[in-house]
């Protein structure tokens, strides 16, 4: 069937085999998101949200939509948007790389720009001030709230999650990259309703205060979080993973240089949490493994994949390798 839009193309993203030599009884698997349609696992809840929108008549074609996001959602949203001929009004913040902005602005959205730190140091909590604010003062508008919508969750539920177990006759462990916490939420629920047994593993970042570690300044968007999402209440999570940001980099070096897979920072992520999980607990058994790969390297040229700023990040960071 040939698809009148590409923005439809959302969705049965290719899962591939990663083989991890020095862990002969682990089957890893990668669910590579960045095929969709504007590069990340984000198009999945953009274009969900938006049509269970429009059917339950929460908004209309007159509707502005608003977010706070400085990466992967406000791209996504201000793509389909466009396409269903919403405004959109994406808030970011000075962290917001170069490429993310282009990107969003290049789809008609409206950017506004905080630049006040919150009381975290970061901007996360700014920036949904600024959300709240221009819900009030713009009449026929809605916050589409990544962090507490119900529906962020349902999206990977009904997309993600059905698309791994089509796939996966058994599963042991899935690893999933946390951010505003729809992913792990929806993707959890649904996969322990097939096997209860599975353990969801969450990674997170240093810096990020999701599990009550204390809040520092981060460089690699994508994962982790300066506040700790309401959606995650009803997520199911096994066990924890803090990786850093010097050991994110390399392992993203390392899924080009041995797999050419050619992935984001959380993926990086990811697959560095997957290593030092099973280099500490060695699986006695032959063991399915499932992670998500959210989002393309491209937008990480800057900083993940530019030579000098990686030199220098690691060489001012080096203290966080291995915590």
């Amino acid at each position: 069937m040939i698809e009148k839009d590409i923005l439809d193309y959302v969705g049965n993203t290719p899962m591939v085999r990663i083989r991890m030599e020095e862990f002969g009884n682990i089957n890893l698997y990668a669910k590579l998101e960045f095929y969709n349609p504007t590069g990340s696992v984000k198009d999945r809840a953009a274009y969900y949200i938006i049509n269970k929108l429009f059917n339950l008549k929460e908004i209309n074609k007159d509707t502005t939509l608003i977010e706070s996001s400085s990466g992967n959602f406000g791209i996504a949203l201000s793509a389909y948007c466009r396409k269903y001929g919403l405004k959109f009004i994406c808030v970011v913040d000075p962290h917001i790389n170069r490429i993310n902005e282009m990107l969003i602005r290049c789809s008609g959205a409206q950017v506004i720009k905080v630049t006040e730190p919150d009381e975290n140091g970061g901007y996360l909590l700014t920036r949904i001030r600024k959300v709240k604010a221009l819900q009030k003062e713009i009449e026929n508008s809605y916050w589409v709230n990544q962090y507490g919508n119900p529906y962020n969750a349902e999206a990977y539920s009904e997309t993600l999650a059905e698309e791994i177990l089509e796939k996966m006759d058994h599963l042991d462990y899935i690893f999933l990259g946390i951010s505003s916490g729809g992913t792990i939420t929806g993707v959890s629920g649904k996969i322990k309703q097939k096997f209860p047994d599975a353990k969801v593993i969450a990674v997170d970042i240093v810096g990020s205060v999701i599990f009550g570690h204390p809040p520092k300044k981060r460089f690699i968007p994508g994962i982790g979080s300066s506040m700790v999402p309401d959606i995650l209440k009803s997520a199911k999570i096994d066990d924890v993973i803090m990786m850093d940001e010097v050991t994110t980099i390399r392992m993203c070096h390392e899924l080009v240089n041995r797999y050419n897979i050619f992935a984001g920072g959380s993926s990086g992520s990811a697959y560095g949490a997957i290593k030092k999980y099973f280099t500490e607990k060695v699986p006695g058994k032959e063991i399915n493994v499932v992670t998500i790969f959210p989002d393309r390297g491209e937008r990480y040229g800057d900083t993940i994949y530019n030579e000098e700023w990686c030199a220098d990040f690691i060489k001012n960071h080096s203290e966080l390798k291995n915590l």
